[in-house]
């Protein structure tokens, strides 16, 4: 049902993209119009209650404001109109809606040098991702998008991610042995825990809460917040905090769409996203420490690697850096390894 109404209103806002700008601007008591208006739909694939969608809250209720009604924002959480982050940023490049927040990971399949965030055990802390993402390197790799019809405006934050299962305590990595293994759409994810000794196949986020429940995977990874909100605790018995990967969120527009908007608003939606970016990663973190200890009420069973542990990991995953230095470039994943510095 859920799916077939994501359909339907997709059905309709493509019926109805001609008319996104609007046409005739705004219009005051004396009937004078005040300038051409804007809509801007965001589709992306969090519940209401995660940090991205409260930070996109505010980015619409600071457009809407500070435009003096020339920018109206439409937000469509929870997978409502595409299943999947891949689907979400197609709609984007297509112009099927004006925005999106995906996962960085599957900007990767537009963009092969996306896949340096994706690496295993690459940056230490929030702060090294921050100076990555935020500096030369990450300003770098948006700006590289617009060959791919987007703008990236700003990284946000899901957090660090974490193995869950079914099975039993992850504490090594034989211990996901034949574990049926759900990544992200990205064959770099993949081949990490195939390393790890998983059998891991690609699915799409949307339709995972069934896929675990009806048994067609053992195990997955996301952030904390991620588990939480998606109720994850329900059909996942044990959390490893592993840590294996940074994951990025992003802040993404329709190239031609911000390009058509007059200079004013174009500064205005930068403005909005810096905003965005520093409120929502704030609370990513605030929610990491709430949602966890909420997970653990709920019965999930969680374990922490020591550090010798962790370092089995690491030296498991280091196939994955000598199977993707050429396609990414040793340049760009030594940039990326010196924020630890």
């Amino acid at each position: 049902m859920k799916k077939l109404l994501g359909l339907l209103l997709i059905g309709l806002f493509i019926l109805s993209a001609c008319g996104r700008p609007d046409s005739g601007g705004t219009t005051s008591e004396n009937g004078e119009t005040s300038g051409e208006t804007f809509t801007i739909r965001i589709a992306h694939l969090v519940p209401e209650e995660q940090s991205s969608h409260i930070a996109a809250e505010a980015f619409k209720k600071k457009l809407e404001a500070e435009s003096d009604g020339r920018l109206k924002v439409e937000l469509y959480p929870n997978g409502q109109l595409y299943g999947s982050d891949r689907e979400a940023i197609e709609a984007v490049q297509l112009g099927n809606v004006e925005m999106t927040i995906p996962a960085v990971a599957a900007m990767a399949s537009f963009n092969d040098k996306f896949q340096v965030f994706d690496l295993p055990f690459l940056f230490n802390n929030n702060e090294a991702a921050y100076k990555a993402l935020d500096g030369e390197l990450g300003q770098e790799l948006m700006a590289d998008l617009e060959n791919n019809g987007i703008k990236g405006l700003v990284f946000g934050e899901n957090g660090f991610r974490h193995v869950s299962n079914n099975e039993g305590p992850i504490e090594v990595p034989e211990d996901m042995d034949g574990l049926k293994m759900r990544t992200l759409e990205s064959p770099l994810h993949t081949d990490t825990f195939n390393a790890f000794g998983a059998n891991a196949s690609p699915f799409a986020f949307g339709e995972l809460y069934t896929a675990l429940q009806q048994g067609t995977y053992d195990a997955m990874d996301c952030p904390i917040s991620l588990y939480y909100t998606n109720k994850f605790y329900e059909v996942q018995d044990y959390l490893t905090l592993t840590g294996h990967v940074y994951a990025a969120t992003a802040l993404l527009v329709n190239d031609d769409f911000y390009n058509s908007l007059p200079e004013d608003l174009q500064s205005l939606v930068m403005e909005a996203s810096e905003e965005f970016r520093s409120e929502q990663r704030e609370l990513a973190q605030q929610q990491d420490a709430e949602f966890l200890e909420k997970l653990k009420a709920e019965g999930m069973q969680v374990h922490e690697l020591t550090d010798e542990q962790r370092n089995e990991f690491r030296e498991a995953a280091e196939p994955v850096y000598t199977k993707y230095e050429e396609q990414i470039g040793k340049d760009l994943i030594d940039q990326a390894l010196a924020a630890n510095e």
